[in-house]
């Protein structure tokens, strides 16, 4: 099952069938779903960075960490909670479990200070439920689909993703 939609631009009409869950993307491109945010430079390691929809990320790339704001890495951890919840509980939800609290614990393992890069080599993900009666079966199902079939942060992560760099002085 799942959904049919239909563009019409400028005369070209196109028909793209959606399995069920399917987002639609903001930015369509050749079938491709782009996305983009800015990072600006505010003041000697702060920074801001601002989404499509008008969110605003405070980051903090001072040496000590003194500044408001997460680090790269520190956001880079709460990207991946942030995504997982939003499926569990969206799953959880569905199955009429009543979540009267929720927590992630995400804990990434880096190599120590002066080795460069300093990648996660492991992420572990601990979720901590409150509710009222919750099936420990329909908590589990909820994580497993998260980790395996719709946290797009995860599934980047364990792609491996291309990135690539430009630059222009103005």
């Amino acid at each position: 099952m799942g959904v049919t939609l239909v563009l019409k631009t400028k005369g070209h009409t196109s028909t793209h069938s959606l399995p069920c869950g399917s987002t639609l993307a903001l930015y369509p491109n050749a079938g491709r779903s782009i996305m983009q945010v800015e990072v600006k430079w505010k003041n000697e390691r702060s920074l801001e960075g601002v989404t499509p929809t008008g969110g605003k990320l405070e980051f903090d790339g001072s040496a000590d960490h003194s500044g408001p704001g997460a680090s790269p890495m520190e956001a880079l951890l709460c990207s991946v909670a942030a995504c997982t919840a939003v499926d569990v509980l969206s799953i959880l939800e569905k199955k009429r479990q009543v979540v009267t609290g929720y927590r992630l614990e995400v804990t990434g393992d880096r190599p120590p200070d002066g080795n460069w890069p300093r990648p996660f080599t492991a992420i572990t993900v601990k979720h901590v439920l409150k509710g009222e009666h919750l099936d420990p079966v329909a908590v589990a199902r909820a994580i497993e689909l998260s980790d395996e079939k719709y946290c797009s942060v995860s599934a980047t992560l364990r792609a491996g993703v291309n990135v690539t760099s430009s630059w222009e002085v103005e």
